[in-house]
């Protein structure tokens, strides 16, 4: 009985919702941890994380079993519902609605780790407007300004 074999690797990038600045840097391993187990628990692999305080990078050996916009539907929504029940925030957080996911070959994997845990650094040159539009310019996305996060720096 023959098997299916993949080889897929992706960078997911979502935001918090009107990009304030909620995920505190106190819990920022244990949101990492956390999301991992979830990346885990659908059979993917995760290969880096960074939560920024606005904003947050996966990336992800990706088992084709479920669909893309179901898996990452389902990161964001657990993760919420995470956050909310540890009470970091007065209020209530959420994701805002979208991602952006861009796929990697085998060998740019420890170029994309690198981007991903160095996003401090990264963020102190370029806001992360700045950095996504560059990412869908990288990947020849189309896109309208009117669809986009909604950036307020």
């Amino acid at each position: 009985m023959a098997n299916t074999f993949s080889q897929i690797y992706l960078q997911f990038v979502f935001s918090v919702k009107h990009r304030e600045s909620l995920i505190p840097k106190a819990h920022k391993e244990e949101l990492h941890k956390y999301i991992t187990s979830l990346v885990q628990n659908r059979k993917a692999k995760m290969l880096g994380i960074h939560c920024m305080p606005d904003h947050t990078h996966l990336f992800v050996g990706y088992k084709p079993s479920v669909l893309i916009s179901d898996f990452i539907k389902e990161i964001k929504v657990e993760s919420n519902e995470f956050i909310n029940d540890k009470q970091w925030i007065k209020g209530r957080f959420s994701w805002q609605e979208g991602y952006g996911v861009f796929s990697y070959s085998y060998s740019h994997i420890d170029r994309v780790i690198n981007y991903i845990i160095n996003q401090e650094s990264h963020h102190q040159k370029r806001t992360f407007r700045q950095e996504y539009l560059e990412m869908l310019e990288k990947f020849k996305i189309s896109f309208e300004e009117n669809y986009l996060f909604d950036f307020f720096d």
